[in-house]
């Protein structure tokens, strides 16, 4: 039976260092790896694996000091995301949005009525899912979800999302909508997934990887909200003139976070399919060498997919750190914010490209053998390459380019530069 990461947790440990969080997420990561091949095949539910996540304590790691939290750093938050990632990536992609929105409530006062109760519930092992996405609309950052204020001070919410990742196994899902009535002003509603009015289709989803996310559909029709569940944004800011920023860079991080951390999987298990069942080809054979894992042209291979690996992780760890620089700066400069997002975005966009090569690349190595359904390695492909597609490297190229010859900021886009 499937464990409901809803269910009350009796005890949530305190990690009280960086070093513990990471301990954690490696001691997670490593239990849910064991069984991850067959989980995806099958399509058994990270129920399970998600709680485990919870227990850890691991659900905290983004809530900032003055809300109760442990206030670790982003380039911790993006490493622990990262290790989780290398156990399962759908695992991963569950938990973005937990510490994506975690993050964006971090801007209110430590007694607002939305920090206090959705914190509360987060410090106790509640879990963030997200609303945002949805299908039909001009570009994928339109919205044509609506809530409206009522008479009574409570509002409705109307709407069909998409792409409703971390929705599965939420105590409160973030939804993103237009406040009707008003000239493009949004809001964020934080809704529970049990509440009338709600429907959760999250089987709806046919993507030929990251299966276990769940990202299905979620239905909303007249869900009423209290006011203090709603978090009224105002227009969106102008991307050139808006206020400078690091969330976007932040959310970007963990993205590439997961790419490189099945990338990580991809490549360790690989390697082990190479030492332990793959056969060397005849010529090796001839010339004396009777493991696979010692022919030569196969070392080098796995040298050059590594060397790719550890640029992906260095870039990472460099644009996490300047995310750093621009949290705890009393007065983000637009300097610091543009070089987080063009930090960050060198190594997602290079992510698309060498992380989606080591995980295909490993099965030059493995032989045929390796694409057998049993091993199932290529869920690794499957799912680097999915969620790869988030946004367009395309992009990120441009702006790195028009800020090396023109000196040009990158334009403030939200969540996706």
């Amino acid at each position: 039976m499937a464990v409901d990461i809803a269910e009350p947790i009796t005890h949530v440990p305190v990690l009280d260092s960086p070093a513990a969080a990471l301990a954690a997420a490696d001691a997670v990561a490593t239990e849910v790896a064991v069984g991850s091949a067959e989980r995806e095949r099958s399509g058994a539910s990270l129920l399970t694996q998600l709680r485990a996540v919870a227990e850890a304590g691991l659900l905290a790691v983004p809530v900032p000091a003055k809300h109760g939290g442990p206030g670790f750093p982003a380039s911790v938050q993006v490493e622990v995301l990262r290790r989780l990632s290398r156990g399962d990536g759908a695992l991963g992609q569950l938990l973005l949005a937990h510490f994506v929105i975690s993050q964006a409530i971090s801007a209110l006062d430590a007694d607002a009525p939305q920090a206090v109760r959705i914190y509360g519930d987060v410090l106790a092992g509640g879990q963030l899912g997200n609303a945002t996405a949805e299908r039909g609309t001009a570009s994928p950052l339109h919205r044509n979800t609506t809530v409206r204020r009522r008479d009574d001070g409570s509002w409705e919410l109307n709407g069909t999302k998409y792409y409703a990742t971390g929705a599965l196994g939420a105590t409160w899902i973030a939804v993103a909508a237009g406040i009707a009535g008003t000239d493009g002003e949004t809001a964020t509603v934080f809704i529970r997934p049990d509440q009338d009015g709600v429907t959760l289709d999250l089987e709806k989803w046919s993507a030929f990887g990251q299966r276990g996310t769940a990202s299905g559909e979620i239905r909303l029709e007249g869900v009423l909200v209290d006011d203090d569940l709603v978090i009224e944004e105002g227009a969106p800011p102008h991307p050139v003139d808006g206020p400078p920023t690091v969330l976007g860079a932040y959310d970007q991080a963990l993205h590439a976070a997961i790419d490189i951390g099945i990338a990580r999987a991809a490549l360790e298990d690989g390697a082990e399919f190479v030492r332990t069942t793959s056969r060397p080809w005849k010529e090796a054979l001839d010339a004396g060498i009777d493991r696979a894992d010692h022919e030569p042209h196969i070392v080098r291979r796995f040298g050059e997919l590594t060397a790719r690996l550890y640029a992906l992780e260095a870039l990472l760890a460099a644009g996490a750190a300047v995310v750093d620089e621009g949290q705890a700066q009393p007065d983000l400069s637009r300097d610091t914010a543009a070089a987080a997002s063009l930090k960050v975005a060198a190594a997602k966009a290079l992510a698309q490209e060498f992380a989606v090569e080591i995980a295909s690349g490993i099965f030059e190595l493995t032989g045929t053998s390796g694409t057998d359904g049993e091993a199932n390695l290529d869920r690794h492909w499957r799912n680097v390459r999915t969620h790869s597609l988030h946004d367009p490297a395309r992009w990120k190229y441009v702006h790195l380019g028009n800020h090396t010859l023109h000196g040009t900021r990158p334009p403030r886009l939200g969540l996706v530069l």
